[in-house]
């Protein structure tokens, strides 16, 4: 892997026509860390049983991204699948840059046996956030890895510098091969309960090394498939300190609820006994408890862990509990030197309210999850190509209602059209028996307020408009509602999703058209001279790659 950072000063010019004017954006004079990944199909025992899984640089899971705010990330990707791929970056927004998003509706696969490079920013982001492969049910294989952008040397955090930094990415795991799993849900069926949890890639053994007396942070990210989980160390407790890019009021907890797709930093303190400790991770409101151990390790342990496993919470209700307590610290600096509580959120002016009621359903005997009904179906060409090269039929602008229809399950390229600089007030009901989580790209919001039962416009009163954690992955608990203000600051095509995957890849997703009609690069960047070109738009010219940006 190649992972050179560049200091000295960069400059990227973006030019283009648009009528006879020539326009030029440079952009700032930020770092670059160049990485070359090379993806391929490798043996993976993670659960005892040899399957086929998908390494990155032959290592599973792949390898960390490591950055700074603003850092420019420039990732050159080589499919040596047998299939094509993509990859896509939980939380980073890739400011006015949709084209880089990695999903199928922004970017064309990589075909096997080729490459693309990636180009993204980390533009006024700090954080712990991770990657996945976002087809083909390749998640299910591996792929993914951690992603941490480390504020700049001179914005203030608000802890000491820990003694070390470790990332932690826990999930449910099939023992069964992907492509078994794929054709599963491609003829009709569902999906059994996973077999397990992995910690790092490994069901069991998994270890962080600690010193007697120092402070640890732990970057966790749940990047399974279908179960919440409980994290918890055996005799140490953990102080909350930063959520998708937030920190937040520094709460300390004994275990913490980790739900599907999300990222949560803590800070460990080793002030315990020197010897070993249990590293416990267990699915959450689930039928049947799954569970896993690693190990906390002492380096100067003369005993290995013992004792009884620690138990996680059982009712639902202390999850509600804890999610409510999990806030925004108002003092604390983020990206930038100004205190996070500096944009008052909940004295802005909603102009918009989309409630989406998620909900099960069978097309053509098949089963299939969809939102207000309409069940994702993904069309040829990407969205966003679709918009640049004026194709038509490839998607409908409001194909989806903001209000449920409560009609039955109907097929549909799923696109919400949304103003540019709108704020909007997202519900999410759910009224199913099981944990749901939703994504959105390229945004982070404000989880204003969750609650038991069906939303309606009164429930409005127990909103929490001062300090609500900003995230962009939340969770929604069974027959509740979760609520969401949120910005629509960035210009793009972005995917809004179950991060139940089974659900997402049976349709329960959607893109959010973030549209204006200004063609400037203050708005939004053109499309990257070596996009891919494949469906309705493989047969565009290159040279309108170089002609400019319309909507």
């Amino acid at each position: 892997m190649k992972n050179t950072k560049i200091a000295a000063k960069c400059k990227i010019a973006y030019a283009f026509v648009i009528g006879l004017s020539l326009l030029i954006a440079t952009a700032a004079e930020d770092p670059y860390i160049f990485y070359e990944w090379h993806v391929t199909y490798g043996t993976i025992s993670p659960m005892g049983v040899q399957q086929q899984g998908i390494l990155i640089n032959k290592m599973f899971p792949g390898p960390e991204i490591r950055s700074v705010t603003n850092d420019n990330l420039i990732i050159n990707v080589f499919n040596e699948l047998d299939e094509p791929f993509l990859i896509s970056w939980a939380g980073i927004q890739n400011r006015k840059n949709s084209f880089q998003d990695g999903v199928c509706g922004t970017t064309c696969p990589i075909p096997p046996g080729k490459n693309y490079t990636y180009a993204l920013q980390v533009k006024d982001q700090i954080g712990s956030f991770y990657y996945f492969p976002s087809l083909g049910f390749h998640k299910a294989a591996g792929g993914f890895g951690g992603i941490r952008i480390s504020s700049r040397p001179m914005i203030p955090v608000p802890f000491p510098p820990p003694a070390d930094d470790y990332t932690v990415l826990i999930g449910d795991w099939y023992k069964t091969d992907h492509k078994a799993l794929r054709a599963q849900l491609d003829n009709g069926g569902k999906l059994p309960p996973p077999d397990g949890i992995l910690i790092n890639g490994l069901s069991s053994g998994a270890t962080l090394n600690i010193q007697p007396g120092n402070t640890y942070r732990l970057r966790i990210s749940n990047v399974g498939l279908q179960n919440s989980l409980n994290f918890r160390i055996q005799n140490h407790e953990m102080t909350l300190v930063e959520v998708e890019g937030t920190h937040t009021l520094q709460n300390v907890y004994s275990s913490l609820d980790v739900h599907v797709g999300q990222s949560y930093s803590v800070l460990i303190t080793a002030n315990q006994p020197s010897k070993d400790y249990y590293i416990v991770v267990s699915s959450r409101l689930t039928p049947t408890v799954l569970t896993t151990t690693g190990v906390l390790h002492y380096s100067n342990s003369a005993e290995p862990v013992s004792g009884p496993i620690p138990a996680a919470p059982v009712p639902m209700s202390w999850s509600f509990n804890q999610a409510r307590t999990i806030r925004t610290n108002l003092t604390a600096s983020g990206p930038r030197p100004n205190p996070q509580g500096t944009y008052h959120y909940g004295m802005v002016n909603v102009t918009r309210t989309i409630k989406l009621v998620s909900s099960v359903g069978q097309i053509e005997g098949k089963q299939r999850y969809s939102v207000n009904s309409a069940s994702f179906t993904p069309s040829d060409t990407p969205l966003k190509l679709a918009d640049y090269f004026k194709i038509d039929g490839v998607y409908k602008p409001g194909s989806i209602s903001d209000q449920p229809p409560y009609a039955p399950t109907f097929p549909v390229t799923s696109v919400l059209q949304a103003d540019y600089k709108a704020f909007v007030e997202i519900v999410f009901e759910n009224s199913e028996d099981i944990v749901q989580s939703w994504h959105f790209n390229g945004h982070s919001f404000f989880v204003v307020g969750m609650e038991l039962g069906k939303w309606r416009p009164g429930r409005r009163k127990v909103y929490n408009l001062n300090d609500a954690v900003s995230r962009c992955t939340i969770q929604v608990y069974p027959r509740s509602w979760t609520a969401i203000y949120v910005g629509l600051d960035n210009v793009g095509m972005w995917n809004l999703r179950s991060e139940l995957w089974e659900r997402q890849y049976l349709g329960q997703q959607l893109y959010v058209r973030v549209y204006t009609n200004s063609t400037s690069l203050r708005d939004e960047y053109q499309i990257p001279t070596n996009a891919l070109l494949c469906g309705r738009a493989s047969g565009a010219h290159k040279e309108l790659l170089l002609s400019g940006f319309e909507n």
